[in-house]
């Protein structure tokens, strides 16, 4: 049937259409041309017709196999490219980019906050909370992402973050580790949606010159882990209780004082998303859905707000006909009625989106190269965290003494550093040698080791320099005997980690078709969270003093390299579908 209706829409397209249909990049544009040409601050006529010339010749990342669509989402980009950047995609940046440092702010924030707790509340199995917060991580990540695709990007995105800051104020009055542990679940379920939305809804916005921007939203994660280190370093260095012996609620109120602060911090950032940025549904959700008008109108507000030109039409739009959608009620007519028909419905339209990840070769390849990616990551980063220290500790690293202080101290300063990661990952996605998956290769290495490149490589196909040395970050930390070499070389780790990290947020959404990006995106995020609960479990029962999870962390990073070579679309010089 999808067939049928393919052929008959390209039947009634004329001919320009139908060439259009196939179009590709135009060898005249340059990549630097099609990205330095465009000039977002200025709004006349000139500039947006220069604006539509330098982008029409542009084909999108992912050619969706709806005609129909595919030619819509064309137009829509052009739109898009058109009305240029705005101040509010600032707006966008920075809230959204609030939402990426509450994911990492409440993972450092449990870690944080768990060997307090711990002597408090005597647990019979330390790692709980870890366990709770990834559970209600990836409980999230479903959710929101599948229903993203189903009920729309705006209503997810202002919920989400108000669950969890509720949830993580009311965390701080538990009075019992079970308590503690569910309420840091509900907090995390809210919270886990917030890297789905994010991303999804920012680059549902951009125009294809700053599509960088959404490598660089990343650097909102060191932000997060940094303000809860510099909130937790105070608190819990004055308000806590030296041993387990006589350590009760009345002198030990730093952990209660640190989620009472950043859950109030992030109930204000939640209320400013809603009242600040006022969310329009995004244009390329609405156009998946198949309202046109809606779109348009969309548009041409945010156009006429911003003094911006726009030239997309709602006959423009019909002139392709209606694009083929085989999920939800297309096929059920009127809405159905009863509760087994709102069930079926969902069930067929959650089907047609999976199967929306899977459409050809290239798509399916890459769709379950990402999901790998995220699940290695979701193994390795933990596995570090967790081991390391206790490796180091048994080959007789001298950390000094250990103190609160300190602790904390070096949390903020490695989590600054990393901030830094995400930065030097933008400028490298927009090298045309690099790209997104060059950058992630970059990343992964050197995290695990020091890597050169032939300057005569490219990353644009599967050509790749094998020019690596051997000498590893992570190897070499095994040598670590002082706080000075701990500290220097957990900067350095955190820094490449998060040149990978933010890389691999921004080309997941990238790469992914719209009208599937959230459910895509909820599953990666979720194969991500359950490696984070098997790593908790393997840190509890495992033997954490050999050198073999050394050796399995610089593995699994260079595989996540080879895994970025693999990926068979490259977003450089395109535009998100």
């Amino acid at each position: 049937m999808a067939k049928e209706k393919r052929d008959e829409i390209v039947s009634t397209m004329t001919s320009t259409q139908q060439r259009m249909m196939d179009l590709e990049p135009n060898p005249e544009i340059k990549s630097k041309e099609v990205y330095d040409g465009l000039k977002p601050a200025v709004g006349s006529e000139d500039d947006a017709q220069s604006r539509r010339s330098n982008t029409e010749g542009i084909r999108e990342v992912f050619q969706s196999d709806d005609p129909a669509l595919r030619m819509k989402m064309h137009l829509v980009n052009n739109a898009i490219d058109e009305i240029g950047f705005t101040p509010y995609h600032w707006k966008l940046f920075v809230l959204n980019g609030f939402g990426y440092a509450v994911d990492s702010l409440l993972i450092l924030l449990q870690s944080l906050v768990q060997p307090q707790v711990a002597k408090e509340m005597n647990p019979s199995f330390p790692r709980g909370l870890t366990i709770a917060l990834y559970i209600g991580l990836l409980l999230g990540a479903l959710f929101w992402g599948l229903t993203a695709d189903t009920i729309g990007r705006k209503w997810a995105f202002n919920t989400s973050l108000i669950i969890c800051s509720v949830f993580a104020i009311v965390a701080g009055w538990a009075n019992s580790y079970p308590v503690l542990g569910f309420f840091v679940a509900l907090s995390a379920f809210g919270g886990g949606g917030n890297l789905i939305l994010d991303t999804t809804v920012f680059l549902e916005f951009l125009p294809s010159r700053k599509q960088y921007l959404l490598t660089l939203l990343a650097a909102w994660w060191g932000v997060g882990q940094t303000v809860a280190g510099l909130v937790a370093w105070p608190l819990l260095a004055n308000f806590s209780c030296e041993t387990a012996t006589n350590c009760t609620r009345s002198n030990n109120m730093g952990w209660r004082y640190v989620w009472w602060t950043l859950g109030g911090l992030v109930l204000l950032m939640s209320i400013a998303r809603i009242v600040v940025v006022r969310l329009k549904e995004t244009p390329k959700y609405l156009l998946s859905k198949g309202k046109d008008e809606e779109v348009v109108k969309m548009l041409q507000g945010l156009a006429k707000k911003y003094n911006r030109p726009c030239s997309l039409t709602l006959g423009a739009l019909k002139e392709f006909g209606e694009i083929y959608q085989p999920q939800g009620g297309a096929f059920w007519g009127g809405g159905g009625k009863g509760m087994w028909m709102a069930t079926k419905r969902g069930v067929s339209e959650m089907s047609g989106h999976l199967k929306g990840l899977f459409v050809d070769r290239r798509m399916t390849i890459t769709t379950l190269l990402v999901w790998f990616s995220w699940g290695l990551i979701g193994l390795a980063y933990p596995l570090y965290n967790v081991f390391l220290p206790e490796y180091l500790a048994s080959r007789g690293a001298s950390f000094g003494g250990g103190s609160v202080y300190q602790t904390y101290r070096d949390y903020a300063i490695s989590n600054t550093i990393g901030i830094f990661g995400p930065l030097l990952a933008a400028f490298l996605c927009e090298v045309r040698y690099f790209g997104r998956r060059g950058t992630m290769v970059i990343g992964a290495i050197t995290t695990s080791m020091k890597q050169f490149m032939s300057p005569k490589s490219r990353l644009d196909g599967t050509e790749i320099s094998n020019n690596l040395l051997t000498v590893t970050f992570l190897f070499a930390y095994t040598a670590v005997r002082s706080p000075s070499q701990n500290l220097a070389f957990t900067c350095m780790i955190y820094f490449w980690l998060n040149v990978y990290y933010g890389t691999l947020y921004a080309y997941t959404p990238e790469v992914l078709p719209s009208a599937h990006r959230a459910t895509g995106n909820g599953l990666a995020v979720g194969i991500n969270r359950v490696m984070g609960i098997f790593a908790a479990v393997v840190a509890t029962y495992a033997d954490t003093k050999t050198d073999a999870p050394i050796f399995v962390c610089a593995a699994l990073f260079l595989v996540m390299a080879g895994s970025a070579v693999g990926m068979r679309l490259e977003p450089y010089g395109r535009r998100s579908a």
